[in-house]
């Protein structure tokens, strides 16, 4: 299969709507490498697994409102800690 046909198939796996619009963001490098290596182990792009976690984060604020957040930052506050 070429990189072409295959590029094609992931996109299609993830939304078969088409991307128009744009975001970016800064990270810190280690959740970064971390991505990466996710991507890398599904082999997928980043892109594509960044976009994966963004709707899971979009559904559950969907179906569990404000406590879904809450609870994000609740594990983000305790990973600062330590």
């Amino acid at each position: 299969m070429s990189n072409a046909v295959a590029r094609r198939l992931r996109k299609s796996y993830i939304s078969g709507v088409a991307k128009t619009e744009f975001i970016a963001f800064r990270v810190a490098p280690e959740l970064k490498r971390e991505l990466e290596r996710i991507a890398d182990d599904e082999q997928r792009a980043l892109s594509q697994v960044c976009e994966m976690f963004l709707y899971e984060c979009v559904e559950g604020s969907k179906k569990e409102g404000p406590k879904f957040m809450q609870r994000l930052v609740a594990k983000q506050k305790a990973r600062v800690k330590d």
